[in-house]
C-alpha cells in the first residue's frame, strides 16, 4: 500500500465520521429550533420568509429522495433557494431521507403531512440564537466548503 492510499482510507474514514457526526448535530438542531418556535417549513413558506427578513434565516436544509429527485419545478426551486442562501452567507445542506426528516419536524394539526422539503432554521434577528449543534453544522459546511463540496449532503441518524 502506498502513502496515498493509507491517507485516502483515513480521510474516507474521518469524512464518515464527519457526516455523521454533522448528522446528529442537524437532527439536535431541527428538535431544538422546533421547540423555540424557529422553523419554516416548506418551499414556498422559506421563500416567503427569505423574501421578508432574510437577516432572520441561520440555516437552511433542502430535503429530497429519489421519488422527486426528475422534479424538475422542484430542482428549480432549490437551485433558486441555494443561489439566495450563498448570496446572504446562510449555510445549506442537503439530506436524502426527506421521510425522516418530515418525522423530525412533525406534521401539523391538519394532519397533513408538511412540505419537507425545504426547512429553514430562524432567529429572531434582535437576539440572535445560539445553539451548539448550529455551530458543528456551520463548521461542518465551512469545511466542505474548503473542499469544494458547495451543498454537503447529510445522513441523518437511524431511529
Amino acid at each position: 500500500m502506498t502513502l496515498e492510499e493509507i491517507n485516502g482510507q483515513e480521510n474516507t474514514m474521518d469524512n464518515a465520521d464527519r457526516v455523521q457526526s454533522a448528522g446528529t448535530a442537524l437532527e439536535e438542531l431541527l428538535l431544538a429550533a422546533k421547540k423555540q418556535d424557529y422553523l419554516t417549513v416548506g418551499v414556498y413558506e422559506s421563500a416567503k420568509v427569505m423574501n421578508v427578513d432574510p437577516d432572520s434565516v441561520a440555516f437552511c436544509v433542502l430535503a429530497t429522495d429519489e421519488e422527486y429527485e426528475c422534479d424538475i419545478a422542484l430542482q428549480i426551486h432549490f437551485t433558486l433557494i441555494q443561489a439566495f442562501c450563498f448570496d446572504n452567507d446562510i449555510n445549506v445542506v442537503r439530506v436524502n431521507d426527506i421521510d425522516r426528516l418530515a418525522d423530525l419536524v412533525g406534521a401539523d394539526d391538519s394532519a397533513e403531512p408538511k412540505d419537507a422539503h425545504c426547512i429553514l432554521v430562524t432567529s429572531p434577528s434582535a437576539n440572535p440564537w445560539k445553539d451548539p449543534a448550529l455551530d458543528k453544522l456551520s463548521l461542518f459546511c465551512e469545511e466542505s466548503r474548503s473542499a469544494y463540496d458547495w451543498v454537503p449532503a447529510i445522513t441523518l441518524p437511524e431511529r
